[in-house]
């Protein structure tokens, strides 16, 4: 079959799956399956080369799971991240384009903290995207991150081990972590679960794919949100920076908790998309 064919055809597909992402998705499954780069592919397809065999039996089977709303990182095992190329897969939180505006911002309050060797602290680290992106775009900072899910953690130990062997990864609760560090921490970060309980995400792959345990947030969505900003008041240092994900609904809710519990310059911050993303605030 023809490559381009194949490509029209599945993201014709997809579509009627509602996939948004449809074209990209079969383009980015296809040269998965081929073991070629995305403009490869495309080369192949404008001369008109073709798939055979078994590389089209398992780019069928593949679209099919995807078709079904599986999401397109456990079929290719990789989630891309600002510039790192994450393992993942189920059991862990698919990390999101959106959470890429929050590292930003802590990459922006970083620059703004005089320290030479910054203490940075990633709570409830999913498979690592934030701690490691921090990591590596700031090689100087001291990275220490948590994450309670042992099947979550399975990734993230090997994209630790790949980008930042030197970091500090541990497993445990968020609302008990490094007790060693109280008061020492420059910049405190974190997605958090904040999905209320009784609400069910649009996105199959959300709902069906990513654990419940990386969703959910109590009946109001807040409960670990409040659990970090209460936490960070033990770990932040005076002066020091909190930057936390939220929902788009949730911007004056969190605001409100930051400032009850004494927070200073709360501050609502929004993604590539113009919604309220995620709020700073100083301790």
């Amino acid at each position: 079959m023809k490559l381009q064919d194949l490509l029209a055809e599945t993201a014709r597909k997809f579509s009627s799956c509602g996939i948004e992402s449809a074209q990209a998705d079969a383009e980015i499954l296809l040269s998965f399956v081929l073991e070629i780069s995305r403009g490869d592919l495309l080369a192949k397809a404008v001369t008109g080369e073709e798939i055979l065999g078994d590389q089209l039996d398992e780019f069928l089977i593949l679209a099919e799971r995807r078709a079904s709303r599986e999401p397109l990182q456990h079929l290719t095992g990789v989630a891309y991240f600002r510039t790192l190329e994450l393992k993942v897969g189920p059991g862990v939180f698919v990390p999101r384009f959106e959470t890429e505006t929050v590292v930003e911002r802590a990459l922006q309050l970083l620059s703004e903290i005089p320290v030479a060797k910054p203490v940075v602290v990633d709570l409830a680290t999913g498979s690592g995207a934030i701690a490691l992106s921090i990591a590596v775009e700031r090689p100087q900072a001291k990275v220490f991150a948590v994450e309670l899910s042992e099947d979550a953690l399975n990734y993230t130990r090997v994209n630790f081990a790949k980008y930042a062997p030197g970091a500090v990864l541990v497993q445990g609760d968020l609302a008990e972590a490094f007790p060693d560090l109280a008061g020492e921490v420059d910049l405190l970060i974190s997605n958090p679960p904040y999905i209320p309980n009784d609400m069910i995400p649009i996105y199959p792959e959300v709902h069906l794919h990513d654990p419940s345990l990386a969703l959910y947030g109590g009946s109001d969505g807040l409960d670990m949100l409040r659990t970090v900003a209460e936490r960070g008041l033990e770990l932040v240092k005076l002066g020091g920076k909190l930057v936390i994900e939220h929902a788009d609904m949730q911007g004056a809710a969190v605001r409100q908790i930051l400032l009850d519990l004494g927070w200073q310059d709360v501050v609502t911050g929004k993604d590539l998309a113009g919604r309220d993303r995620m709020v700073s605030a100083r301790r």
